[in-house]
């Protein structure tokens, strides 16, 4: 089995640091990914950093700012504060990049 996706594109907002309650480092960026070069089709991926990774991203990149990403896709399901059940795909980030 093979769960495997690199993409480049444009943060569309600053990146954030967080941590977690054991003090890990995290991020959650959203990148825009121009589908082709011939078409003004956008698409949008939200993406996990973790770790050195996010404070990479934080120190680093900016709104506008071209970004690689290689990870994994990953889909969960959650309770959002209304008490509504949602799910997300988003991609858990292996590597960030210039």
């Amino acid at each position: 089995m093979m769960n495997h996706i690199d993409i480049m594109g444009r943060l569309t907002a600053a990146p954030q640091l967080r941590a977690t309650a054991s003090g890990t480092a995290v991020t959650t960026i959203r990148v825009a990914v121009d589908r082709d070069t011939n078409s003004d089709e956008t698409d949008f991926f939200d993406v996990v950093v973790w770790g050195k990774g996010a404070e990479f991203v934080c120190a680093y990149f900016d709104k506008g700012s071209m970004i690689g990403v290689s990870g994994r896709l990953r889909s969960r399901e959650y309770t959002d504060r209304d008490g509504n059940k949602r799910s997300a795909v988003e991609i858990n980030s292996e590597r960030v990049y210039f």
